[in-house]
């Protein structure tokens, strides 16, 4: 009861609540679609589970003078279609389970996107909250020298994910060109621009989960300009999906985001829509809102949930994992049509048969935000080439690959009446499936 208590106030990460496992889940995500393809057994082995993992310690000197040890991981799911892309995480509950599940659904997003890439993805156990930009740097490099041998542009390609930034990628890549001997810019995704990013990738994931809402809306018969929507998180993914959304003529009537400094979830709601750069001016660099500041601009600030509570057309959790369970499900009103997923895992498969039940669509985080993977293949491809793109060239590229992905699903749900989830999963494991075929692995 305790546990169930502080979810509701939000005093808790639901992803961490005791019981929950992000790679039993994305199992289950996987064997359910296996059955319906009539997978055979060895090919449900190999696909099951990852192909390599990697777990080691990262010995650093403190700015203390004290010798701490992190410890670190990666794992590379699939790499039949290509390279392994995924993001590093630095989180003070990182689990190699977590990692596992992260790495599934890159190998299925990267395929239901088309991209010639594999699933990876790594995280270091750590809070830089408490840690000097000088640690962070030691445990970046440090990350790099226990795994240099296993990452690289044909093999497996990192990029920046949850606490971690452009910066730590160039530390990351600094460190790989000191032991290879060379300049290796499609090592790494998500650099700044001047140092070999892609133009575009800030806003990739966020704006391509718009583009995905901008063709399901119009498929529903839905006005755009007449749609409110809801959100889970006020990161970069919530941020860009909230600005091009209103930018389209939806509004938003809610955001939210972790306070650091109360240690709890808040939302914030404006009924007449909020308006994305007066949250962003009173923001911290932790992504904490200012309270009293959003109360005094008009914001009603609750804690919890209270985002998933909104009578609104869209819910669009955007933050965490297992965000919308059993639990929770039924606190969403009848009103809400779409549950647009930005977040990785948000809504765990037996809240999706009740909202399925309930004639809600969901559209599973794996294609609603293949944008940022997208976009990161779109820089590997500038960096190995060693010729950048403009701006406009690169969201316009975005726009015309996740409007096909968006579409090739669609039309494969509405053919065999099935879930769009459902349609994206027998898409992706197929794609993945036949490439190990073609390969003799199976």
């Amino acid at each position: 009861m305790q546990v169930k208590s502080e979810l509701k106030q939000g005093k808790v990460n639901p992803s961490k609540e005791a019981g929950f496992n992000a790679f039993k889940m994305a199992q289950q995500q996987f064997d359910r679609i296996a059955d319906k393809l009539n997978l055979d057994e060895p090919t449900r082995e190999l696909l099951r589970n990852p192909l390599r993992e990697y777990s080691f310690a990262i010995p650093i000197r403190m700015d203390d003078g004290t010798m701490k040890v992190f410890r670190g991981f990666r794992v590379q799911h699939n790499d039949a279609r290509g390279p392994c892309k995924g993001g590093i995480r630095f989180h003070p509950q990182e689990t190699a389970d977590t990692v596992r599940a992260l790495a599934m659904w890159m190998t299925w997003k990267c395929a239901v996107a088309d991209i010639p890439l594999g699933g990876g993805k790594g995280g270091v156990i750590c809070d830089p909250h408490n840690l000097s930009e000088r640690e962070q740097e030691k445990i970046c490099r440090g990350w790099v020298r226990q795994i240099a041998r296993d990452i690289g542009p044909t093999r497996d390609v990192p990029a920046p994910d949850v606490m971690t930034s452009g910066q730590h990628m160039l530390w990351i890549m600094d460190e790989y060109q000191t032991i290879m001997g060379g300049q290796y810019p499609g090592l790494i995704t998500g650099k700044p621009v001047e140092l070999g990013g892609s133009r575009g990738r800030t806003e990739a994931t966020g704006y391509g989960l718009v583009y995905i809402l901008r063709e399901l809306l119009k498929e529903q018969k839905i006005e755009i300009t007449k749609s409110t929507a809801s959100l889970q998180g006020f990161g970069n993914v919530a941020h860009y999906t909230a600005e091009l959304f209103i930018e389209y003529g939806g509004t938003v009537v809610s955001v939210s985001c972790w306070d650091q400094n109360d240690n709890c979830t808040y939302s914030y709601y404006k009924q007449k829509g909020i308006d994305v750069k007066e949250l962003v001016n009173i923001t911290d660099r932790f992504g904490t809102i200012d309270k009293k500041q959003a109360e005094k601009l008009g914001y009603k600030v609750t804690p919890g949930d209270d985002w998933l509570t909104h009578e609104v057309d869209i819910l669009i959790p955007a933050a965490l994992e297992h965000s919308i369970t059993v639990e929770n499900v039924n606190d969403i009103k009848p009103c809400v049509k779409i549950v647009l997923c930005g977040a990785n895992g948000p809504v765990t498969p037996e809240a999706e048969d009740i909202l399925d039940k309930k004639g809600v669509i969901v559209v599973p985080d794996f294609l609603a935000n293949s944008g940022g993977v997208v976009c990161s293949y779109f820089e590997q491809v500038q960096s190995n080439q060693n010729y950048y793109w403009t701006k406009e060239e690169v969201l316009g590229k975005l726009d015309n690959k996740m409007t096909d992905a968006f579409f090739k699903v669609w039309e494969l749900a509405k053919r065999k009446k099935i879930r769009v989830s459902d349609a994206a999963y027998m898409i992706a494991i197929s794609r993945v499936a036949e490439a190990c075929k073609m390969r003799g692995w199976v």
